[in-house]
């Protein structure tokens, strides 16, 4: 039994079982992959793959069982080479986040400026994603922190922690007739035509329960990733908007009037998550401390863990 071969089992199974998938993401030929398959299920006496002909059609019972063991051999093998990297470059290395546009755009601007004086030497990668990739990342190790308002709290391999909670607001051009509505409801609101997050994006999961607890249909002529293509097509007349209130900013934002609807609306909570058993550099758990304070490493680690690396 060698690393490859466990390598090629977790990346067989991550690419529903289609080896040249599996031969390309490991830069080998998938003659090798088989082989390798081959080889470690004549090891263990055991098929690990059901099979049709030459096609691997998913696990058999002794590979579901062995596909937890690789994960965490493969993870704990990465966790090894961090310890030595945390030893030899203290303040050098590479920290990945994952989020999505309004969380890299409106929130993370001042951390990630505050992270940088203080780790100059730190790689800083920033991904942008849909709250379902950026799972998907922590969970395959592609990033240390994810950072969404969906998606990443009902994941139990992840750890995830309250970063703030918001509302949605409305956005008309200036003059609009629902500047005038007081109190604004959400039947003022759907007499327009409504421009709003894509679903699964920002909290659009509450816009709709408001919507549908009111027996309101609202016309969602348009929905994007962000609040800026949002406030765009605003501009353009094409709707009223609803999006994040941290997303406006009323000098940037000119020719636009931001309407409170924290009335309306449920709250919405942003989470950070690391995935549980992954050891990360001293660095990561700063840049968490410094999205929020209270998130302090001791509290990380107590629901991560995982070791902190001195």
């Amino acid at each position: 039994m060698n690393f490859q071969q466990l390598r090629i089992i977790r990346e067989t199974v991550r690419r529903n079982f289609n080896l040249t998938e599996v031969s390309n993401a490991l830069y080998t030929s998938q003659s090798g992959v088989s082989k390798h398959i081959k080889d470690l299920e004549d090891e263990l006496g055991v098929e690990l793959f059901i099979r049709k002909g030459k096609r691997l059609l998913g696990l058999t019972e002794p590979g579901k069982e062995m596909v937890k063991i690789v994960e965490r051999m493969l993870l704990d093998a990465k966790n090894i080479k961090t310890v030595a990297e945390q030893f030899s470059q203290q303040d050098k290395g590479q920290l990945t986040i994952a989020t999505t546009h309004t969380q890299a755009r409106y929130a993370l601007p001042k951390v990630v400026m505050e992270f940088k004086k203080i780790y100059p030497r730190v790689h800083l990668k920033l991904h942008q994603g849909s709250p379902t990739e950026i799972a998907q990342m922590l969970l395959e190790g592609e990033a240390d922190i994810g950072v969404a308002t969906e998606a990443l709290g009902q994941i139990p391999e992840l750890a995830t922690f309250n970063y703030y909670s918001w509302h949605h607001s409305v956005i008309v051009p200036t003059g609009h007739t629902l500047e005038s509505q007081q109190p604004l409801t959400l039947a003022a609101i759907a007499e327009f035509p409504i421009v709003t997050y894509h679903e699964g994006f920002t909290g659009r999961a509450l816009i709709e329960k408001a919507f549908g607890d009111a027996q309101i249909a609202p016309d969602v002529v348009l929905s994007a990733l962000d609040a800026d293509v949002i406030k765009s097509y605003v501009e353009l007349g094409l709707g009223v908007g609803i999006i994040a209130s941290v997303a406006f900013n009323a000098v940037r934002d000119g020719g636009l009037t931001m309407l409170d609807c924290s009335h309306l609306f449920g709250e919405n909570t942003t989470r950070i998550a690391v995935r549980r058993g992954h050891f990360m550099r001293r660095f990561a758990y700063h840049f968490i401390e410094l999205c929020s304070p209270q998130l302090t490493e001791a509290v990380v680690t107590a629901d991560v863990s995982v070791i902190a690396l001195d």
